[in-house]
């Protein structure tokens, strides 16, 4: 395995004694000087080790191979590759990205059952060999492009209650499973087990109970046909904070036994995964810049009852990233945002209704449409947290807007509690006993409940 240093990473150590938000807050400071107040984010990678222990601590039997296409940061890929995990790549640039940090062929599956044939050349040039398929054409593509390929059968699931269905798209159905089992071996095709994945965001932790069910269905069919399955791919869809509606170790108490019903420890089957938001939506917080504003006077209604919610105006705040930028996650990931107020309000400061812009020239290009926020001026700041997932990875420079400035931090007891696992493996440590267990947030609370009226922003 690689040794990295920190200057490999390119991140700051913090002080003892700081946090995430300090550095935000340093920064902003330190752009106070400019007129250039550019948006930025801090990433705090002690926050993705603290993931890591935890998912050793829930799931002990499951080796993560990470989505590198919820993140593709390469301080992101080196940590987790420092501390052991495999990769999920979906094409040849994300394995180029994980190879050129020295990790071994192994430690990838290809998860993309609809693979271009020169990517498939490459993966096979390359070594990676295990590489998913769930169509008759595609097993005959890998037939022809690779010499030594070690197949898993992709099946469907029920994904109608995740946030971002996927079997839609990918995915064979148990009677489709036999027939392209008997066309592997009559290709002469080596399937090596079965994976699924519920979808992104799931809501419904029975749906991994049913697919493990599913995927021991499959593993029997091949035992019949001559194969010896060895691989089982639980897939992602695991929460990344824990203001989602459906917390990770709620989904971990349901695939804990239905592994040890449907694929014992003494089956000889390895398991892994493809966690990807679960391990840097929170990691990641996005500080944005007022740039522009815009205040809209009401008629009176005449009414005597007045509330925040019945304001004399509307105030419509641009700020410096949007959705084609960071926010792409609203459209494509089905993100609900709310912003953190880096100034804490006076007591008596009033609150408005209002809504947050990008700053492109498009119409669609709204990040929130309806929050509660006090008089601010152009200038000032808006934090967004957890904006680790589906962000960076997708975001572009349409209008001439450039991506933000990522500043990668981490605490010298995360650092040498990382260095430790990279040395002598995953250590069974509970939380407390490993230093690198360090509070990302400053210890303040970090839930946010979306309420039925407006919401008003948290302050630092």
């Amino acid at each position: 395995m690689t040794t990295f240093t920190p200057a490999d990473f390119d991140f700051t150590f913090l002080e003892e004694g700081f946090c995430a938000r300090d550095i935000v807050e340093q920064k902003i400071n330190e752009l106070s000087l400019s007129d250039d107040k550019d948006a930025f984010y801090v990433a705090d990678l002690g926050d993705v080790l603290k993931k890591h222990l935890r998912w050793a601590r829930a799931l002990p039997r499951v080796t993560p191979f990470y989505a590198v296409k919820c993140n593709d940061s390469r301080a992101v890929v080196m940590t987790l590759a420092s501390l052991g995990a495999g990769f999920d790549c979906a094409s040849k640039t994300e394995i180029q990205i994980v190879q050129s940090l020295g990790v071994d062929p192994s430690r990838i599956i290809y998860a993309n059952p609809c693979k271009q044939v020169s990517q498939i050349k490459y993966a096979s040039a390359h070594g990676v060999q295990m590489m998913t398929f769930d169509s008759e054409v595609e097993l005959m593509k890998v037939a022809r492009s690779h010499d030594n390929a070690k197949l898993v059968l992709r099946i469907a699931t029920d994904d109608s209650k995740a946030v971002c269905r996927l079997s839609v798209k990918f995915g064979a159905t148990l009677k489709s499973s036999r027939l392209l089992l008997e066309r592997a071996k009559e290709l002469g095709l080596d399937v090596i087990g079965v994976s699924f994945h519920v979808g992104s965001g799931c809501t419904d932790p029975e749906t991994y109970s049913q697919a493990i069910s599913d995927a021991r269905c499959v593993f029997d069919m091949g035992a019949e046909l001559g194969y010896n399955m060895t691989l089982l791919d639980i897939g992602g869809g695991f929460p990344g904070s824990d203001d989602s509606k459906l917390k990770f170790e709620e989904i971990t108490a349901v695939i804990n036994p239905a592994l040890d019903k449907y694929f014992p420890v003494d089956s000889g089957v390895r398991v892994i995964a493809e966690p990807g938001r679960y391990y840097v939506a929170s990691a990641y917080t996005l500080a944005v810049n007022i740039i522009a504003k815009k205040v809209i006077m009401k008629e009176q209604s005449g009414s005597d009852e007045e509330d925040d919610w019945t304001s004399d105006r509307t105030l419509m705040y641009y700020v410096n990233d949007g959705v084609y930028g960071s926010f792409n996650c609203i459209l494509y990931d089905h993100a609900h945002v709310m912003p953190v107020l880096h100034k804490k309000p006076k007591p008596d400061e009033r609150m408005y209704p209002c809504s947050i812009w990008g700053p492109t020239c498009d119409g669609l290009d709204r990040i929130v449409e309806q929050c509660t926020l006090p008089d601010m001026q152009v200038g000032e700041w808006l934090l967004f947290e957890n904006m680790g997932a589906y962000t960076v990875a997708a975001s572009s420079t349409f209008n001439g807007f450039q991506k933000p400035d990522i500043h990668y931090i981490m605490s010298r007891a995360a650092w040498q509690c990382m260095q430790q696992i990279h040395a002598q493996g995953m250590p069974a440590l509970a939380e407390e006993q490993c230093p690198g267990n360090m509070p990302s947030h400053c210890g303040r609370e970090s839930s946010l409940e979306l309420p039925a009226k407006p919401c008003a922003p948290r302050v630092l």
